[in-house]
């Protein structure tokens, strides 16, 4: 399937990859990556946020040395040349290690893979077997005061000397994780004043500085500081990528990021769960462990089914991801290149999987104080860290809003490019709410058979919204971001719930009936919210631009494309909590 076809076309589950499916080698490696997270950073999280000298440090250096730095490295350059699942399920075990998790993504993502993709063979050869153990340890410097989002719009300028052998860079950059301890800075300053280039500098370069350490809300763990460049002299042959083609560097690596990030979302939000659900085993009021009571099984029951379903779509995408790499390797690119475009191919996904994981992490850490109580506010326990660290994932790698515009707006430019045939199932939609809705019910005795009728309907609803927010706006519709986020909304709630039906589908089809029972009232409970959330969404978006009888119509398709079964919600979270509870710790 390719990149953003998800929304007209239909997925088998037997084509899907799940994390029940992991072999025996991708096991072991979450228990290395899980166990030196317990043994190498959990202990230490006050230390590492009272930023002792040297720790940091010391801790990637261990986790160098076990490989955990190079998984995604090819091996010619002493990486262990792992698949892209692989790595995605290493970066969801180290997800709960709080601001390491922060400094090691930005050292093996943003810091070491744009040498990888765009870096020449000399560059390769001397960088990446540093970066792979750790010896030397990478920043990335994009963020500009005057530029957060809009980052093409970086003022640091680089001029060539005349006689042609360095370059000289001026300008300044902030919010720059590990740039208190970092070897190599990978940076991006205007050449000519219009040709964005990408620069690999040295720390020891003349003329590069870095500022104090920020005061942050959370991750204090992480080193973020600016970095200064005033004349400061950079080799010519230390020129990343093409010059004037820095923006393929900054975008295809927050491809990559976006979708690195969620699975560190998803590691963290597992750990907060099993905290949570420790705590209200424990934790007794009225003679009664809380766990108990319905209000507090509603919220460890939500937790889960938001947590299971962010994984669902996570290996959802990391398994179409390893796919399309496979296939263009066999077509001839080699290993930078086949990740490189299988990643482009997916940054619709990559996008909507950023935005929703980081949510789900959010909604997990602000329940979990909850549970907590009093004592959730307290910064003698864990809610408190898991709280302020979580709130930065909505605003790295592209902020949500961003990320939400982005899902949209590369559907609509696919379409205008005729990559993605979107035009025909709208007008087909369209068409439809002419027509007398066909009651006829197929047959119902396949498995699932009123999810994947609702997933169906759920993606022509999105499809009516978007279809005819184009046909009114035209291409004013890039002016109009409340309408863009609510297609978005609808987009990223009928994937996620896909994806869910597609896993337990598998699993039903690899385990049987009685395996997964609870996980059928999960997704019952998960359809029910789905279908609601899609309506609201469509219904914001409907009302922003159709009147009389186009908003009537709309409206009645949108009704009838969101109907699902009834399903008893309470008692389908009671099951989902009593499984939690019963298990003592997340358990999907």
């Amino acid at each position: 399937m390719k990149g953003g076809e998800f929304l007209i076309k239909d997925s088998r589950a037997e084509d899907l990859f799940i994390p029940e499916e992991m072999n025996e080698e991708h096991r072991m490696m979450a228990d290395m990556a899980n166990d030196f997270l317990d043994k190498e950073v959990t202990p230490y999280l006050d230390r590492i946020d009272a930023q002792e000298e040297g720790l940091m440090q010391s801790i990637l250096d261990k986790a160098g040395a076990l490989g955990l730095l190079s998984v995604s490295l090819p091996e010619e350059y002493g990486g262990l040349g792992k698949d892209f699942t692989t790595g995605m399920l290493i970066t969801e075990a180290l997800g709960a290690g709080h601001s390491f998790s922060v400094a090691m993504a930005a050292h093996t993502g943003i810091g070491t893979l744009p040498i990888l993709y765009y870096g020449t063979d000399a560059q390769k050869k001397k960088y990446l077997p540093k970066l792979a153990t750790g010896e030397w340890k990478a920043s990335y410097c994009l963020t500009e005061p005057g530029s957060g989002s809009d980052a093409l719009a970086a003022k640091t300028k680089a001029i060539l000397e005349s006689d042609g052998k360095n370059y000289v860079l001026n300008g300044q950059k902030m919010w720059i994780t590990n740039a208190g301890f970092a070897d190599l800075f990978i940076v991006f300053a205007q050449i000519d004043g219009d040709k964005f280039t990408g620069f690999i500098v040295e720390k020891n370069a003349v003329g590069l500085s870095l500022g104090n350490e920020e005061h942050k809300m959370g991750i204090k763990g992480s080193s973020t500081r600016q970095v200064f460049f005033s004349d400061c002299k950079v080799p010519a042959e230390n020129v990343l990528g093409e010059i004037g083609k820095g923006h393929l560097i900054a975008f295809n690596i927050l491809n990559i990021g976006r979708a690195k990030l969620a699975a560190a979302a998803l590691g963290a939000s597992k750990k907060v769960c099993s905290t949570s659900i420790a705590y209200a085993l424990g934790r007794e009021q009225f003679k009664i462990p809380i766990a108990k009571f319905g209000a507090i099984r509603y919220k460890l029951a939500e937790q889960a089914i938001r947590v299971f379903a962010c994984e669902s779509a996570m290996f959802r995408i990391s398994d179409y991801i390893d796919e399309k790499e496979k296939a263009l390797i066999a077509e001839g690119k080699n290993f930078s290149q086949a990740l490189l475009g299988a990643a482009e191919e997916y940054a619709v996904e990559c996008a909507m999987l950023k935005v929703y994981g980081s949510e789900t992490l959010d909604y997990v850490v602000d329940e979990g104080v909850q549970i907590f109580g009093g004592y959730g506010f307290s910064a003698d326990y864990p809610m408190d860290r898991a709280y302020r660290d979580s709130r930065i994932n909505r605003i790295f790698e592209g902020t949500n809003e961003i990320n939400r515009l982005l899902t949209v707006d590369m559907l609509l430019k696919r379409a205008m490019k005729g990559q993605l045939d979107l035009m025909t199932p709208a007008m087909n939609v369209q068409k439809e709410l002419m027509e007398i809705p066909d009651t006829s019910e197929g047959d119902a005795s396949q498995p699932f058979f009123a999810e994947y009728k609702a997933i169906a309907n759920f993606k022509k609803a999105t499809l009516m919204v978007a279809g005819a927010a184009v046909q009114k706006f035209m291409m004013q519709l890039a002016k109009e971001q409340e309408i863009l986020m609510n297609v978005a909304d609808m987009a990223i709630n009928l994937f996620v719930a896909e994806s869910t039906l597609l896993r337990i589908h598998r699993l039903l089809q690899l385990k049987g009936n009685d395996a997964v029972t609870v996980h059928t009232q999960m997704l019952q409970v998960l359809m029910n919210d789905t279908a609601d959330r899609i309506n609201i969404a469509g219904k914001n978006a409907i009302q922003s631009f159709a009147e009389g009888d186009e908003m009537r119509m709309m409206m009645l398709g949108l009704k009838r494309f969101t109907k699902v079964n009834l399903v008893n919600t309470r008692d389908g979270r009671r099951a989902v909590a009593k499984a939690l509870t019963d298990n003592g710790k997340y358990c999907f």
